[in-house]
């Protein structure tokens, strides 16, 4: 692990060879969930990197992981400012060029928005669970995780990968469950994006529907969808060997 400096924040990064290198193949870079980690993908990037050829570049964005703490109460545009400012300065520090965006859940929407806004060139966004739209589903869902935060070990869990665990949650549970949240949409980025697209979804995603990512494929140029039997939220957790196989497939589709 390593740290580099982003908008003025430390910011904790790792970047793992392929075990199976290939010389054309650009870099995957891993953007976690709304409550994730570096820590918390556990080997997936290692085993995505193995079965693609790419390296993969991980890291825990401000306020996760190891990463400095969130100080500050999150604005409702954090994805956007994710996607806009913090992902563009950490891609020219570590001179990656045309990479692979991964994105899981608010990782997803943050790739989204950075491959329509950012107009930077890609090679491909993997969207795996993401949100474009704020649906009744994923405020049930976030509400109710405000409850195993207060009545079970979540927070013993958690604390294990954040250094300031009440500030991590509560700046993704209390943005998700304002009023003004209910509003939040990225769907505008969707047509701009020029780059193909791997949407990734469990069928019983406990956060959203599958017009999350129908939504993606009706309004994108060059979108593949991946629809999961038996998967809820966290795809690479439930059901990692289709995972796996799909972004390789989809990784060979866009360099062949």
């Amino acid at each position: 692990m390593q740290l580099l400096t982003i908008q003025g924040r430390q910011l904790e990064y790792v970047r793992l060879p392929s075990a199976h290198p290939r010389p054309d193949a650009p870099p995957i870079v891993f953007l976690h969930e709304g409550l994730g980690s570096l820590a918390m993908w556990r080997d997936f990037p290692q085993r995505i990197a193995d079965a693609t050829g790419c390296e993969a570049i991980v890291y825990s964005r401000y306020g996760y992981g190891r990463s400095t703490p969130l100080a500050a109460p999150r604005a409702v545009r954090y994805m956007h400012d994710e996607a806009l400012l913090a992902l563009p300065e950490l891609l020219d520090k570590l001179a990656v060029e045309r990479s692979i965006l991964f994105g899981h859940s608010d990782g997803g929407s943050i790739a989204l928005i950075h491959a329509g806004g950012a107009d930077r060139a890609l090679a491909g966004v993997i969207a795996m669970a993401p949100h474009v739209m704020v649906e009744d589903i994923t405020v049930k869902g976030i509400a109710e995780a405000e409850v195993a935060w207060q009545t079970t070990d979540l927070r013993q869990r958690l604390g294990r990968y954040h250094q300031d665990v009440e500030a991590t949650f509560r700046g993704w549970n209390d943005t998700w469950l304002r009023p003004d949240f209910r509003s939040w949409n990225i769907e505008p980025y969707l047509p701009a994006i020029a780059c193909p697209i791997l949407a990734i979804q469990g069928e019983d995603d406990e956060y959203a529907t599958m017009e999350q990512i129908d939504r993606i494929a009706l309004q994108s140029k060059d979108v593949d969808l991946v629809k999961l039997a038996d998967c809820r939220h966290s795809p690479h957790k439930d059901q990692p060997a289709a995972v796996i196989d799909a972004v390789a497939e989809f990784v060979a589709r866009i360099l062949d």
